[in-house]
């Protein structure tokens, strides 16, 4: 009977939200606004025949672009639902409070009905809930792809002087499987290739689940160029851990051909290992490692002792892991001597704010480390914010990133 709760009660939250903002959809939209109830009505009605239809039916009735934007508009309204909710169950609440009271009381007079509020709570709770909404239709629209390339100079006594000024380039989190365009992808890498860098790196998660999500998109990322190549590491999506499988030896095969997939790329997978890269006799490392994360709900696939071995006496190194919790919890307090971490993992939540003044996003509540650069002692850590997106297919106030690292002598 448990496991029958929480849809249950999910259903009936449903219900009750439809019905509030049905109410308040009628007290705003009369009169000479009469035809937008009707609009939202129906526009109502067509998500629940998508969702039901791909529910009993599978994904294939419709478009990946009929699906994408039909959840964006659903989970939209949703909130939107949610918000006119909250008011609604509020005010019920004190009215109901206010009944009972007076009934208890013995009140002479009008103890039925408080001063009429319904119009007033309609009118406010839908311009409260307009705000979110408006700025998820945004997100959607116009930052889904509007990529910053953010650029930032490290220095380092360690570095080797050959690579003063090495430029490195860092991607991470593409989750091909939730493009729904192609020229703005184009663009993007168009401009990374002009930026001449020495090495790009990725931090993993190429895909959301399965290996053939990449497939419509390997003409473009083959296209990434860089003096010394491109390196990655597996994020946690990549293991195709959060689908299910007919057998055990359908999702070995499909990791396999996510490693073919990489060397198609022309890309460098790390697994657990190390590359030396060298310039004027002197070397640094780069180190990659799978999955890591100090949350036991992601996989803890990632062996530093394997992957460091044989840096032992290169001067600087570079780390590739996924996941930022890894920093805090294993590399600083066993491997002093890695200069650099990169890691993406947190999206910055694809939500939140970002100004000179405040730096906030629900991903703080989560993560330590989230977005952007962190130091303590001799040690750094940058955070990509993602390439693409994941769930909602937008952004709102954190957007997708290009990092530019130059390295230099400190």
């Amino acid at each position: 009977m448990g496991k029958y709760l929480f849809p249950i009660f999910s259903l009936a939250l449903l219900f009750v939200c439809e019905w509030y903002m049905w109410k308040a959809v009628q007290l705003v939209f009369k009169g000479r606004f009469e035809a937008l109830k009707w609009v939202y009505l129906t526009i109502n009605i067509l998500l629940y025949v998508l969702f039901f239809s791909f529910r009993i039916l599978g994904p294939s009735v419709f478009s990946k672009s009929v699906m994408t934007y039909g959840s964006v508009v659903f989970f939209v309204l949703l909130i939107g639902k949610l918000i006119v909710f909250i008011f609604f169950a509020i005010n019920d609440l004190i009215q109901i409070s206010s009944y009972v009271f007076r009934k208890r009381a013995s009140i002479a007079g009008e103890t039925t009905k408080l001063i009429s509020r319904s119009e007033f709570l309609a009118k406010m709770s839908l311009g409260i809930a307009a705000i979110p909404m408006f700025s998820m239709l945004y997100g959607v629209v116009m930052n889904a792809y509007n990529y910053q390339f953010r650029r930032i100079t490290l220095k380092f006594p360690n570095l080797p002087d050959a690579f003063d000024g090495f430029k490195v380039v860092q991607l991470s989190d593409i989750h091909s499987g939730s493009f729904n365009q192609t020229k703005p992808i184009i663009d993007a890498v168009a401009k990374i290739n002009k930026l001449n860098a020495d090495l790009i790196l990725f931090t993993g998660d190429l895909v959301n689940n399965i290996t053939d999500e990449m497939e419509p998109f390997m003409n473009i990322f083959n296209k990434l160029e860089a003096k010394h190549g491109v390196m990655s590491v597996t994020g946690n999506h990549d293991y195709g851990d959060y689908v299910q499988w007919e057998t055990p030896k359908a999702k070995k095969e499909n990791f396999r051909r996510f490693v073919e997939t990489h060397k198609n790329l022309g890309w460098d997978l790390l697994i657990n290992e190390n590359r030396l890269i060298e310039k004027d006799g002197q070397k640094i490392a780069i180190i990659g490692i799978e999955n890591w994360g100090k949350a036991l709900r992601f996989p803890r696939y990632g062996k530093m002792g394997l992957a460091v071995k044989g840096t032992e006496e290169i001067p600087f190194k570079i780390l590739m892991s996924h996941d930022p919790s890894h920093w805090d919890a294993q590399v600083r307090p066993q491997y002093g001597d890695i200069d650099l971490t990169l890691s993406g993992h947190t999206h910055g939540f694809q939500f939140g704010i970002e100004s000179k003044y405040l730096k906030f996003s629900p991903s703080q509540w989560v993560y330590k480390q989230w977005a952007g650069l962190y130091q303590e002692g001799k040690q750094y850590l940058y955070v990509n914010r993602g390439f693409g997106f994941l769930g909602y297919p937008g952004r709102v106030g954190i957007l997708p990133e290009v990092t530019i690292i130059e390295l230099k002598k400190a």
